[in-house]
């Protein structure tokens, strides 16, 4: 194994230069998942952390971000929702049956670039209610927050805040042209000043580079978030990406391994995408450094079932992902 390797698996802080030495094709893929592998359960364990999202105000984004169906710059096929139409009773009914299978995190997403005052202040009834309500830990995914906005957050018992940078400043305008990368920072700023966890990642296979990816994992590092969300482009036909060429999966496990080395002490989260770009090699993510998923359906595409997803992550020997009741009916049928 490099030597570079060895010296972050005993705790050593890689640099930028020290990082660009790891991704050459002549750096074996096998020896940076050994070397993520270690990090990770020297870190966190053999434990899984599991969140779920609800899509609660889908389309007519002001957005031009060009991976996006939901953006009003394209055409696609997705079923729009108004914020007004969402009934609260549904979403706690949805939250608790997520509780009930092992999810400790969940979160509202929200179309556009930021919400009116009349949606904002129905969805702080909505988080105010699964506060009371449900056992989970709350986060919001909203669009830009003003520093009122971010505090009423707190008070309504939203603990984390999540806005991705998306991919990295070298590679954005490419991305998005209708709000900047520093956009992006200041509403990330302005959630931490209120207190909120931060919650930032992006998305793989849209047409970087994997230096621009080691970019992005440096950026994340120095904004020094929470959690990473790692997401893989899903080619929507409508987008600008449509026709984009995903990475392969062993492109996918070099980025996801690259990450989990300058960010060992970061949880790496596996988002949209996975299974579309990856198939059963998904699962080899969790070896290169994924130690938390979101699970069930995402914003305009179809997720796994949720407790067949957890039964399979349970089976690769993750500790904490089969719930009481769930690792009874498996006892059971052994």
């Amino acid at each position: 194994m490099m030597p570079i390797l060895e010296q972050v698996i005993n705790g050593h802080i890689l640099e930028g230069d020290e990082a660009r030495l790891l991704l050459p094709d002549s750096v074996p893929l096998t020896e940076l998942i050994h070397a993520a592998r270690a990090v990770t359960r020297k870190n966190y364990g053999n434990t899984l952390e599991m969140c779920a999202i609800r899509a609660a105000k889908v389309g007519r984004c002001s957005g031009d971000c060009a991976y996006c169906s939901q953006s009003a710059y394209h055409k696609c096929d997705i079923q729009e929702t108004d914020l007004k139409d969402i009934v609260p009773d549904e979403i706690v009914a949805n939250a608790l049956r997520l509780q009930e299978v092992g999810v400790s995190r969940y979160s509202l997403v929200t179309s556009g670039e930021q919400l009116s005052e009349s949606e904002f202040e129905h969805i702080l009834k909505i988080y105010q209610r699964l506060h009371s309500e449900t056992g989970l830990k709350l986060c919001a995914s909203l669009g830009s927050l003003s520093e009122e906005r971010a505090k009423r957050l707190v008070e309504a018992g939203v603990t984390r805040y999540h806005h991705n940078i998306e991919t990295a400043r070298s590679f954005f305008s490419a991305i998005c042209t209708t709000h900047s990368y520093d956009d992006k920072l200041n509403t990330i700023l302005i959630a931490r000043k209120a207190g909120l966890e931060i919650c930032c990642g992006g998305i793989l296979s849209m047409g970087e580079t994997l230096e621009q990816r080691m970019e992005m994992a440096f950026a994340l590092r120095d904004l020094d978030v929470d959690c990473i969300p790692i997401n893989i482009l899903n080619p929507i036909a409508g987008t600008r990406l449509e026709k984009q060429q995903l990475l392969s999966a062993d492109e996918i496990l070099r980025t996801i391994a690259i990450f989990r080395l300058i960010l060992p002490n970061k949880t790496l989260r596996f988002a949209g995408g996975r299974q579309n770009a990856m198939g059963n090699e998904e699962y080899k993510g969790y070896e290169a450094g994924i130690n938390a998923l979101m699970v069930g359906n995402f914003l305009t595409t179809d997720g796994k079932d949720v407790e067949s997803e957890i039964e399979n992550l349970a089976k690769l020997g993750y500790e904490n992902v089969l719930p009481k009741r769930l690792a009874i009916m498996s006892a059971d049928t052994r």
